[in-house]
């Protein structure tokens, strides 16, 4: 049985990737932590949507992207 929510999950994965992309550009340390953890939010969000469409290549991505996200959290942490 398909979960018609699912269908949904890319519109708050929209809304979280253009958040974290305003706050990853911040001046500020902190607002870029938070814009990270946002962006790993949208890479969960993205991927759960792309499981539920089959979109192989999104899943894909977005676990690149997820790598890359880690790397600038570990890079912007004290």
């Amino acid at each position: 049985m398909e979960a018609p929510w699912l269908g949904l999950l890319q519109w708050p994965a929209f809304v979280a990737s253009l958040a974290a992309a305003w706050l990853v550009g911040a001046k500020t340390r902190p607002r870029r932590n938070v814009g990270f953890w946002i962006f790993l939010l949208s890479n969960v969000l993205w991927i759960g949507w792309g499981l539920h469409t089959g979109a192989w290549a999104l899943i894909a991505l977005q676990i690149g992207l997820a790598l890359l996200n880690v790397r600038g959290l570990r890079n912007t942490e004290t």
